[in-house]
């Protein structure tokens, strides 16, 4: 019966640690889209520098949860948005809005898909 309680309670530990990682990168990534859709508001108004520094504190803010994202999550996922960042201040500094707009959306959808991968839902578990 002992053998019983400990697989229980190191089951609920495993699911709580799930919540935690889930709720965590949930607001995480809300955070980042936030900023990369302010950044893309502020090149639609010709302020691109600001928009410049605004994702690039996106990507300070990606780059200091490194080891906690190739830990948890997938390098391929990881190493694709990191690419998307890159692609995004590559355009700023052109300053061409159509390129960029895209580039910038198609980063915002990475970055959600990337939660949503991670929900606890049946879609994900099965």
């Amino acid at each position: 019966m002992k053998r019983f309680w400990i697989a229980l309670a190191l089951l609920a530990a495993l699911l709580c640690g799930t919540l935690l990682h889930t709720y965590s990168l949930g607001g995480f990534t809300r955070r980042l889209t936030h900023s990369l859709e302010g950044a893309q508001d502020l090149a639609r108004a010709d302020r691109w520098e600001e928009a410049h520094t605004l994702t690039e504190e996106a990507l300070q803010t990606w780059s200091d949860r490194d080891v906690y994202l190739h830990v948890l999550l997938r390098h391929a996922d990881t190493d694709q948005i990191y690419a998307g960042f890159q692609e995004v201040l590559a355009l700023l500094e052109s300053r061409e809005y159509g390129e960029y707009a895209a580039a910038n959306a198609r980063l915002v959808t990475q970055i959600g898909l990337l939660s949503e991968a991670e929900q606890l839902t049946l879609k994900n578990v099965l």
